[in-house]
């Protein structure tokens, strides 16, 4: 079964996108190519270095440096859990229309070093994002050690009970599990409360293990697992009912970053391409018989409804947004995804699956 060669949707909205800092030459880079992608609603990443985002002020003056660089996009804030952080910054957050709050373990993934190690200081803070509304972003995995025996592969389900704890504890806190890349995963956010929500990128429905192994491009944080695993990632898409909704996690890393010496940079960069990529997976998943044909019937409008719910309708919902107010079409096989993209100061980034074909957008 394939799909159809074309789809009209509402513009999507990308819940968990890294922009780098702005101003700045990946972000320079970057931040123009939302709009290609056919979105115009993004919930950006507050991990920057040297310095996070930790503050209101940082946050807005962020915010109006992406607006800089593309003004006809929407982008949705957020602040770094960090020790620093009041009860009082986060009402000042609700104030100023912050979306979330980024809890990062420390030393789990990118500019994680100033994360957090234990919930238990928090708890002021949770409270008070819990009267406002403000959401809980989990990067849902604990550091790797040798000693415990976490590796890469079992990070994300060791951190499912702190999940399960936050939850108990804070019961009216709005979470997303970002970035889900296990069936625990899948399972876990399933049989939470509606408060409860998570993220799947578009490169986890296609990646395997094998594939980042081989492959400094297609290695991230949480990374790409089994079979078994994907499939779970599929058919949440397929079946989400608002559980599960788009959040690319694209993470542009200068190429030196990605291939020179030392540890490699964990991130996939899909922006210029994201819903592209989640329809060729989709399809790929059919053709291997990983989500029945009838969750995306064309006979019934079944496949617009998954993909208007995943790609755009169900991210604005939690988050308290209206519906869009633009739309797109999507068109098979008329794009080709760039060798690489390069900007000032000699950056250059290289996109997940370069040198594929893909889906064109066009914006209506």
């Amino acid at each position: 079964m394939r799909l159809k060669d074309s789809y009209t949707l509402p513009a999507a909205a990308d819940m968990h996108v890294h922009l780098r800092n702005a101003p700045g030459p990946i972000a320079a880079l970057v931040t123009p190519t939302i709009r290609k992608a056919g979105i115009d609603t993004v919930f950006v990443m507050p991990n920057l270095a040297p310095r996070p985002v930790v503050s209101v002020a940082e946050a807005l003056a962020y915010q109006r440096s992406l607006q800089a660089l593309d003004p006809d996009v929407t982008y949705l804030m957020s602040l770094y859990l960090h020790e620093s952080i009041t009860p009082d910054e986060i009402r000042k957050a609700k104030a100023a229309g912050i979306a979330g709050v980024k809890a990062y373990p420390r030393g789990a993934t990118t500019n994680s070093q100033w994360g957090v190690v234990s919930f238990e200081p928090f708890d002021e803070v949770l409270r008070a994002m819990e009267e406002e509304g403000i959401v809980l972003n989990l990067h849902g995995e604990v550091p790797s050690s040798a000693a415990d025996g976490v590796t890469v592969m079992n990070a994300e389900a060791r951190f499912l009970p702190v999940l399960r704890g936050l939850v108990d504890k804070y019961p009216r806190l709005k979470i997303v599990l970002e970035h889900c890349t296990t069936a625990d995963a899948v399972e876990a956010v399933r049989s939470l409360g509606e408060n409860v929500v998570g993220t799947i990128t578009a490169h986890h429905l296609s990646l395997l293990v094998d594939d980042w192994s081989a492959n400094v491009h297609h290695y991230c944080k949480p990374s790409a697992k089994t079979p078994e695993d994907r499939r779970a990632l599929l058919n949440a898409v397929v079946t989400s009912n608002g559980k599960f909704f788009l959040g690319t996690d694209s993470a542009p890393h200068d190429i030196t970053a990605k291939k020179g010496k030392g540890n490699t940079a964990a991130g996939v960069f899909t922006q210029p391409y994201a819903l592209g990529y989640v329809l060729t997976a989709l399809e790929e998943a059919l053709e291997r018989g990983d989500i029945p044909e009838s969750s995306l019937s064309s006979a019934d409008s079944r496949d617009e409804a998954v993909l208007r719910g995943f790609l755009s309708e169900y991210g604005r919902r939690f988050y308290g947004l209206p519906p869009a107010t633009r739309q797109i079409r999507l068109m098979r096989g008329t794009a080709t995804v760039a060798e690489s993209l390069k900007g000032e100061e000699g950056v250059e980034v290289v996109p997940f699956r370069a040198g594929e074909q893909t889906w064109g957008v066009e914006w209506l």
